[in-house]
């Protein structure tokens, strides 16, 4: 089977193309060439998606069984590329994201709840009175639109994951925490210990686009690790297991962090206190055939990359926010020396 990944040399791009590979599916890619280096076995098509000419000569190479866009994010170039590899492509398989509901992370969601309004060939300024966040997700929702209205709704299939984590990562969220677990002494960690957490392996995603891709599956699918089955403190647990450090975690109350300022989701990654943030609902995509690994192997694979050489990606966009996660060691020992004072 033929396979073409739009991106396919970053994180899940990346993923994808290695889990299809060893498939035995014939991969094509088709990016710009500056971010990464190409996977060896890859057709690799060079072009700038921003380009109609470039989209329309990329689908003289097909056809192809189907297409994974790993990297759309301004309706406008997804319809685009959409319309011009629709004679191309059997199956379209689009990764959207959790934030193109509205409720997110105030709310529990699931498949059916309600997503924010954008036009199919709205530009990347669409919605900028949203703020960063809402912005991203109503941009998500025009390019779930553009593949919809261009390819119907038997053969696209809309992948909303929530935060992604696993070797190769460049977000520098899971990174960041195994980096601080492995300096070791005493660590904060946000309350409480039962917080539930829904991170999903990079590599389970990929599955299942792949799984979308060769079985015609279709329709939108939240992508995320049961609800409930892993909490924060698993997570922290792991981190220090698999670093093999003397870190101690000190369980910080999470209103008194708020009071102090410390920014949810950035200076302590994955940490949020909305009701909704790990309250996404993805049995309809288990019920297709999504599987979830455990997080603490997520946690061990990731550290492993990490400790043989692995490095975040750099650049721009997305790349470029793994500089903004993080509690700096000074900050943290002085939240500490107050919290300990306190109890």
């Amino acid at each position: 089977m033929r396979l073409l990944i739009l991106g396919g040399t970053w994180f899940l791009g990346r993923a994808l193309g290695e889990l299809a590979l060893e498939a035995g599916w014939s991969v094509t890619t088709f990016n710009r060439g500056v971010s990464a280096a190409d996977l060896p076995g890859v057709e690799a098509i060079r072009g700038d998606r921003e380009q109609f000419d470039d989209l329309s000569r990329l689908a003289e190479h097909g056809p192809w069984d189907a297409v994974v866009d790993t990297i759309g994010f301004v309706p406008r170039e997804v319809l685009a590329a959409a319309t011009a590899l629709a004679p191309a492509v059997r199956n379209y398989v689009f990764l959207s994201s959790v934030n193109v509901y509205t409720g997110w992370p105030s709310e529990p969601l699931n498949d059916t709840s309600p997503v924010f309004e954008c036009p199919p060939d709205a530009d990347v300024d669409f919605g900028a009175e949203l703020g960063y966040a809402g912005q991203y997700g109503a941009l998500k929702a025009g390019c779930e639109r553009a593949v919809i209205e261009t390819l119907g709704t038997d053969r696209a299939a809309i992948l909303r994951p929530g935060v992604i984590l696993g070797p190769n990562e460049y977000v520098g969220r899971l990174t960041w925490w195994l980096a601080r677990a492995a300096r070791g002494g005493e660590l904060l960690a946000p309350g409480p210990l039962d917080r539930p957490i829904q991170p999903i392996d990079v590599r389970d995603v990929a599955s299942f686009a792949l799984r979308c891709a060769s079985d015609g599956v279709v329709g939108s699918f939240n992508l995320g690790a049961p609800i409930g089955r892993a909490t924060f403190a698993d997570l922290i647990d792991a981190c220090v297991a698999a670093t093999g450090a003397d870190s101690r975690p000190v369980w910080v109350d999470p209103e008194w962090l708020v009071e102090r300022g410390v920014q949810q989701w950035t200076e302590l990654p994955l940490w949020r206190t909305h009701e909704g943030v790990w309250k996404v609902d993805s049995s309809r995509a288990e019920h297709a055939g999504l599987r979830c690994r455990p997080l603490t192997q997520t946690v061990a694979d990731t550290w492993a990359w990490m400790t043989d050489g692995g490095t975040a990606i750099t650049g721009s966009g997305e790349a470029a926010r793994a500089a903004d996660h993080g509690l700096a060691a000074d900050r943290e020992r002085e939240l500490l020396q107050e919290w300990n004072r306190r109890v």
